[in-house]
């Protein structure tokens, strides 16, 4: 029982980590972001298996964390406020051109990152050509152009 608990609160940790970490924190990978996620991997497989690194182990805990991300999954689908405590909402970072630096600094996004989703998504040159910027659930930005 002692690994099931080591397992369950070690996938609460990270949860909590990576939920206060913020969305764009996952959503774009660098050679920095490996590096942490690889030590954290190491040391956070240390503290799973303590001394007992045998098959019988390895199996418990993966279903243990199989079982918590389907029990994560199914409080999502019933409870509003988890969803949104555990994925957020989309927020919108750029209304009408204009950047909302309040929702910028929180999610933790400038200018640059926004105007880069412009160029790439629809080969938008400035921030005036943006009706609306949204920083999705997993991170990601979408631009809807404006029409003209």
């Amino acid at each position: 029982m002692e690994t099931v608990l080591r397992a369950i609160a070690i996938y609460l940790f990270l949860l909590l980590v990576f939920r206060i970490s913020g969305k764009r924190t996952l959503s774009q990978m660098h050679p920095f972001d490996m590096v942490l996620l690889l030590i954290i991997g190491d040391s956070v497989s240390q503290g799973l298996m303590g001394d007992d690194f045998s098959i019988t182990t390895a199996l418990l805990l993966v279903t243990t964390l199989v079982l918590m991300e389907l029990l994560m999954a199914f409080i999502k689908q019933k409870s509003k406020v988890a969803d949104r405590w555990l994925d957020d909402v989309p927020m919108i970072v750029v209304e009408d051109g204009k950047p909302l630096p309040d929702r910028m600094k929180r999610a933790r996004v400038d200018a640059s990152e926004v105007l880069e989703a412009a160029r790439i998504l629809h080969g938008l040159e400035n921030m005036q050509q943006v009706k609306y910027a949204v920083l999705e659930r997993d991170g990601s930005i979408s631009v809807i152009p404006k029409k003209d």
